[in-house]
């Protein structure tokens, strides 16, 4: 199953979003981290670069991830409600290299209204496809991240924190032990 390219940057984007609050850590505690993470994934529009917007889009993150945890019920209000919370109206826009594209704000909406938008459009397109279960927890014991798993095979188990290498170590390690006399 491949979902859009829009699809795909926007659950991406998401996940990373929550992923800046797992494990009891803080990635996003001042307004300059809030401006680098929205440069790194490429988020457009308005920025007001306020300690309101960055608190907005602190408050955003134990929503998203409700959706990661939530059963298809559940996670379709959660998307109905960040919907109708943000006014949403999906249009087809076209800007910088993109190709046209569903957009549910306008680019002057506050941030952490058009990242809630962004994340339940495609949320919209995983459930609507009956891929919930592409959105999952991270299989590392130690780690609390989200993962999107967008494989053919449908196969990630771990996020991008490195887990998925510490397991590969850990397995290796654990094999070379058993095997020594």
């Amino acid at each position: 199953m491949a979902f859009a390219h829009d699809t795909e940057v926007a659950l991406a984007g998401a996940a990373a979003l929550v992923n800046t609050a797992s494990g009891g850590d803080e990635a996003i505690p001042t307004v300059a981290a809030l401006a680098d993470f929205i440069h790194r994934h490429s988020w457009t529009g308005r920025h007001d670069n306020t300690d309101d917007e960055l608190r907005s889009v602190q408050r955003l993150r134990p929503r998203l991830r409700r959706v990661w945890e939530a059963g298809e019920d559940e996670a379709v209000a959660i998307v109905n409600a960040l919907l109708r919370e943000s006014d949403a109206l999906p249009q087809l826009v076209r800007h910088d290299n993109w190709p046209y594209h569903l957009h549910a704000t306008s680019s002057d909406a506050p941030l952490a209204d058009r990242m809630a938008v962004e994340a339940a459009m495609a949320f919209v397109d995983v459930i609507r496809e009956d891929q919930l279960h592409r959105l999952r927890l991270c299989e590392s014991s130690d780690c609390d991240n989200v993962v999107v798993d967008l494989t053919r095979n449908r196969s990630r188990r771990y996020c991008d924190a490195g887990c998925g290498n510490r397991a590969a170590v850990n397995a290796y390690r654990a094999r070379k032990a058993a095997a020594q006399p």
